[in-house]
C-alpha cells in the first residue's frame, strides 16, 4: 500500500512539475502578485528553497502552493511534496474567478475520494 501511495505522489509530482513549464510569464506574474499579498499578511517566507523545489509561501503551520484554479492537480502534488520537505501541512491557494467553481468542486471531490488531508484557501481574483 506504501508502494503504491509513493508511485501516485511521484507520477503527480512529475506531471506537475512538467504542467508547471507551461505557465506564461503574464500567469506566473499575476501569481507572484497574490502569493506576496497572501504570504506577506499571514507573515511567511516567500519562495523557500526545498528538495525538489522552491515552496510558495512557508508559514509556521504550512508550506502553502499558490495555483489558478484550473492548475488544482499540480496545486496537489506540489503542497504535498513541500509538506513533506518543510516538515509543514500541506496547503492550496487556488486563485479563483468568476466560473472557476468547478475547478474547486473536483478538488474537493478528489480530496473526499482519496482521503487525502490538504488545506484549502481560496484568493479571489
Amino acid at each position: 500500500m506504501k508502494e503504491i501511495a509513493l508511485s501516485i505522489l511521484g507520477t503527480a509530482l512529475a506531471l506537475s512539475l512538467i504542467a508547471a513549464s507551461y505557465i506564461t510569464p503574464a500567469q506566473a506574474a499575476n501569481e507572484r502578485h497574490y502569493q506576496e499579498r497572501w504570504c506577506n499578511a499571514q507573515g511567511g517566507k516567500m519562495e523557500v528553497r526545498v528538495r525538489g523545489g522552491r515552496v510558495d509561501c512557508v508559514t509556521a503551520r504550512f508550506a502553502v502552493e499558490f495555483d489558478f484554479a484550473d492548475g488544482w492537480k499540480e496545486c496537489i502534488s506540489q503542497a504535498r511534496w513541500y509538506a513533506l520537505m518543510t516538515g509543514k501541512h500541506p496547503a492550496c491557494a487556488l486563485i479563483m474567478g468568476p466560473g472557476d467553481q468547478k475547478y474547486r468542486e473536483m478538488l474537493d471531490h478528489y480530496l473526499s475520494m482519496y482521503d487525502v488531508y490538504l488545506k484549502v484557501m481560496e484568493i479571489k481574483k
